[in-house]
């Protein structure tokens, strides 16, 4: 499946612009992995290593990391950088997960 492919789906796909080197990024992992459970069946949780993936890294400007992104059928929903605690998360998927 390509970057674009996912992003048009019709369920909400959160992606986690990220990369290995990148403390706050490590943090953000279990904490995503626990969202994912919460969010079972209303959203998809897709890391993207930005030194792995540079053309989708610069197609969306993401200059740190970690980025957040909120997609439904193309569309950005929602963007954030840093870490974001799993509630805020939570709120902003299900006040799009209609």
């Amino acid at each position: 499946m390509t970057f674009k492919e996912l992003i048009n789906s019709e369920k909400l796909v959160l992606i986690d612009f990220s990369a290995e080197w990148c403390g706050p990024c490590k943090m953000m992992a279990p904490m995503l992995k626990d969202l994912a459970e919460k969010v079972e069946g209303k959203a998809k949780i897709v890391k993207v290593d930005v030194d792995k993936n540079r053309s989708v890294a610069e197609a969306y400007s993401i200059n740190a990391v970690p980025t957040l992104m909120l997609f439904k059928n193309g569309e950005v929903k929602w963007r954030q950088a840093g870490v974001v605690p799993v509630n805020t998360l939570q709120k902003v998927i299900e006040q799009y997960a209609d």
